[in-house]
Parts: structure tokens; C-alpha cells; sequence
């Protein structure tokens, strides 16, 4: 198995029937692993285009819900897409992909290794799911940013949350562009690519770690202001999304780690050995896979668990009261007060996010 580069090198000019052996084909035991994360993936797409859909009648019932069902449609379209990518993924065979399980070294237009499009198209289809998953975070950073400006700085011109988040995530689809155009010149092999991605996601998720703790404790601030002005309970808010940077925070972490910890090892044995073959064998890719996608299936779960009690017709009335509310002279917005004998709590007027 060849290197990141070196058309020349002795392992690439293999044919693609040296990956068919024993040592390349896929085990029962990723099979089985294969099946198992694709139906998990299955059904939480299931769940995320129920709750959509739901939400989107709901709406239409209730003549529009405005910002607040175009946050919600959103965050449930992502989750579905991702899921369903990865489930795409899990559930062809990868002897469809290519005739290894773990990922091969080809480069594109090789007429001797036809599998190179199969390959590219794994790749493909894999950074694809990468990017609507982190699209979630960037989506609730976003609203985030755009929310706490309001409340620090009322008087400050701001961008419109959705489009800073497409600009963003542009960003992130023009350096994946970039990644297959360089592949697509023969740059480098579909080692190359996937180095390419590991560092992508490593540094995405590290500014993620920082960007969630650093908004997360700015909202609790807030929130526990705006609760003492107005003397009312706002616990449970705060509690809420101590549980999304929690949660956040240790999935970024997770990914962080694991894509370092990947990246510098396909240098390591590309330095050493000018081949990266023992890191694409059965034990180390299993590993990769299992950790790094099974991470993947519980964020988004929580997310749909977290997400389940927020977008609802309750939610919407509450924002809407909120913004029809007073300003005091001290500039802030007054939380309305729970109703008698309800165990409602108040809103900030930011429940589309958290």
C-alpha cells in the first residue's frame, strides 16, 4: 500500500486484486458491527424527519412559526442528513466501495486500479456526513454568537445567524472541494484525503471545544442576571445547556483526540516506512471506526433527546411573549413570569437553541 505520494512507488503500481485477499476482505465481525451502526443511524434519521415533519405541521396549523420553525426544520434536516449518509455508508457492503474493508491507497484516473473511483466515492461520502454533523454545532454556535451580541452589546449591528452559518459552512465545503481537487490531480493518493480530513475535523473540533465552553458560560451569566432582576427561577434553563456543553464538549473532545491522534500517525509511519499500510490494517481501522461512529450515533441521539422538549407549541407561545415584552431601563428584557400553578419555566427568549 503506497504513501500520501510517489506515483512511482513500487506499492502503488500493485493491481487492485492484491486488496482482494484474505487480509483486505471484510470479517463477520465488521460486518456485523457495519449492520449494527447502519440501523442505529436508520433510526435516528427515522426520528429526526418524524420530528421534522411534525414540527412543520404544527406550524402550518398555527398559521407559521416564523424563526423559530425555520431553527427547528434546520437542526431536524441535519440530523436526517447525517444519519442517513452514514447510514449509506454502513449499510452497502464495502466490497461495493472497494475490494478492501479498510481504506486503499490508489490514485485517480489509475487504469490499473479501477476501485480508485469506488474509493473516492467512500471518501466522498463520508466527509459528506462529517460536515452536516458538525453543520448541527455550527448552526447552535451561531444563534449562540448572534444571541449573546444581542444581550452584550444591544446597540452593535449584527449578521444574520443564518447567513454567518452558511458562510461558515461554505468555508468548510470550499477546503473539501480544494481536498478533492488535489486528489483529482494526482496530488496525492485517497491516503492523502483522508489526512486531509483528519486535521480538517481535529482543528474544527478544538475551536468547537473552546467556542461551546466560552458561550456556555456567558448564557449561564445571562440567564442567571436576567433571572434576579426579574426574580424568577431560571435553573432549569441554566441546567439545559450545562448538558449541551457537556455533552458537546466531550463528543468535540472525543473527535479532537481521535483525528489527532490518527493524523500524527499516518505521518509517523509515512516518515518511517513510506507506507501507512499497518495503520489501515483490520485492528487499528476497526478501532477507528468503532470509537469515531459510535461517538457520532449518541451525539446525535442526545441531540434529539435534548432537542425533544424544546420545539414545541409551548416553547413558541413563550418566545413569542417574550418579544412582545417590555424593555426595562436597565436594557434588559423581562422574563415572564410562570403561570399560577405552572411548572413552566420562563423563557430568554433564545428557546429555538437551547
Amino acid at each position: 500500500m503506497s504513501g500520501f505520494g510517489g506515483a512511482g512507488d513500487e506499492s502503488s503500481s500493485s493491481s487492485t486484486s492484491d486488496y482482494q485477499s484474505d487480509a483486505y476482505s471484510e470479517t463477520f465481525t465488521e460486518s456485523t458491527f457495519d449492520i449494527v451502526l447502519g440501523c442505529a443511524f436508520l433510526v435516528t434519521a427515522y426520528v429526526a424527519f418524524r420530528r421534522m415533519s411534525i414540527s412543520q405541521s404544527a406550524s402550518a396549523a398555527g398559521g407559521g412559526g416564523g424563526a423559530e420553525t425555520t431553527v427547528v426544520t434546520a437542526f431536524y434536516s441535519l440530523i436526517f442528513v447525517t444519519s442517513i449518509l452514514r447510514a449509506i455508508w454502513f449499510l452497502i457492503p464495502s466490497k461495493v466501495w472497494q475490494p478492501s474493508y479498510a481504506p486503499i491507497a490508489v490514485y485517480a484516473w489509475d487504469s490499473d486500479h479501477p476501485a480508485w473511483l469506488g474509493a473516492a466515492l467512500s471518501e466522498l461520502t463520508v466527509t459528506a456526513g462529517s460536515l452536516t454533523l458538525f453543520s448541527i454545532f455550527i448552526l447552535i454556535l451561531v444563534y449562540w454568537a448572534d444571541i449573546l451580541k444581542k444581550y452584550f452589546h444591544p446597540g452593535a449591528r449584527r449578521m444574520l445567524p443564518m447567513f454567518a452559518f452558511f458562510a461558515l459552512v461554505s468555508s468548510l465545503v470550499g477546503l473539501e472541494v480544494f481536498n478533492v481537487v488535489l486528489f483529482l490531480l494526482k496530488f496525492y493518493t485517497t491516503e492523502g484525503m483522508i489526512l486531509f480530513n483528519a486535521c480538517l475535523l481535529a482543528l474544527v473540533s478544538m475551536i468547537c471545544v473552546c467556542e461551546i465552553t466560552i458561550f456556555s458560560h456567558r448564557f449561564r451569566t445571562v440567564l442567571k442576571t436576567l433571572g434576579a432582576i426579574n426574580q424568577v427561577s431560571t435553573d432549569a434553563q441554566v441546567k439545559r445547556i450545562v448538558w449541551i456543553t457537556v455533552t458537546g464538549n466531550l463528543f468535540f473532545f472525543t473527535r479532537a483526540f481521535l483525528e489527532a491522534l490518527f493524523a500524527l500517525t499516518l505521518c509517523i509511519y509515512w516518515r518511517q516506512h513510506h507506507s501507512v499500510a499497518k495503520v489501515f490494517s483490520h485492528a487499528w481501522w476497526d478501532s477507528y471506526v468503532l470509537v469515531k461512529y459510535t461517538s457520532e450515533v449518541t451525539i446525535l441521539a442526545l441531540m434529539l433527546y435534548i432537542l425533544q422538549t424544546r420545539f414545541t407549541t409551548q416553547a413558541v407561545a413563550a418566545a413569542q411573549q417574550q418579544a412582545s415584552a417590555p424593555t426595562s431601563e436597565a436594557g434588559y428584557t423581562k422574563v415572564p413570569d410562570a403561570e399560577p400553578g405552572s411548572s413552566q419555566q420562563p423563557s430568554t427568549g433564545f428557546s429555538a437553541v437551547v
